[in-house]
């Protein structure tokens, strides 16, 4: 989802390409231990819910902060029809050194039954100046061949590995579930019983981060990032 948050760990590389069954070749199809079919024309997908991790409900909001950068998340009102499938769009801002960097827009559906929550694209404006520079990290399934990632799973499991994007060239990001009864302190407060996965691309698995998510909240921790803030907006 983000492009200006990644961070290279030197000391786990060779975890994360070996034990992950990491590809170096962004045309590849990728290692079969990674999940990337999960049959979305057999499922009853909506724009509207939420699993532990994920909350998908229109006004809910994240704040994440470090000392020199800034990521809001918002579940917005609005609706987006991608590759057939109504969605529901939720808002990235990001800032560094309180300069507006980023914003993208994100489409997500979560599957009424499973909950699994699946990522259908988002469209990007990265900012330089105060002006939009580029659409760097733009990609929508339905075109030039790019399909539907699991952002979320309703019900993760240590060892799961899936893609949360499948856009070959441009956007290949998948994520490892490490563990569940992680615990971590923010400063919104302490919490256990937290989400624990490492995410990275098959674009360059050299690249890679962890992200810490609470239930009932959703992210909680983005490599320096952490939860300064969460709840409905105030027009909710």
């Amino acid at each position: 989802m983000s492009n200006c948050l990644h961070a290279t760990a030197v000391m786990i590389i060779a975890l994360f390409t070996t034990g992950c069954g990491g590809s170096g070749n962004p045309n590849a199809q990728g290692n079969s231990s990674w999940q990337e079919e999960f049959g979305l024309e057999k499922r009853t997908l909506a724009t509207t819910g939420r699993n532990d991790y994920f909350v998908l409900e229109p006004g809910f909001q994240l704040v994440l902060e470090s000392s020199t950068e800034k990521l809001m998340i918002t579940v917005l009102e609005e609706t987006k029809e991608v590759d057939g499938v109504t969605t529901r769009v939720v808002e990235e801002r990001e800032w560094r050194n309180d300069e507006l960097i980023e914003v993208s827009r994100n489409f997500f559906a979560i599957d009424e039954k499973t909950k699994d929550v699946f990522y259908f694209g988002e469209e990007v404006d990265m900012y330089k100046g105060g002006k939009v520079d580029s659409h760097t990290g733009a990609w929508l399934a339905g075109k030039d061949g790019a399909r539907a990632g699991l952002i979320m799973p309703g019900k993760p499991k240590v060892g799961m590995r899936y893609y949360q994007e499948i856009a070959r060239g441009v956007a290949m990001d998948r994520a490892e579930v490490l563990k569940l009864d992680d615990k971590l302190e923010t400063p919104a407060g302490t919490f256990s019983g937290c989400l624990l996965t490492k995410e990275g691309s098959a674009l360059n698995p050299f690249e890679l981060e962890f992200k810490t998510y609470a239930p009932g909240i959703g992210l909680l921790q983005d490599e320096k990032l952490l939860l300064t803030r969460h709840g409905f907006t105030a027009e909710d």
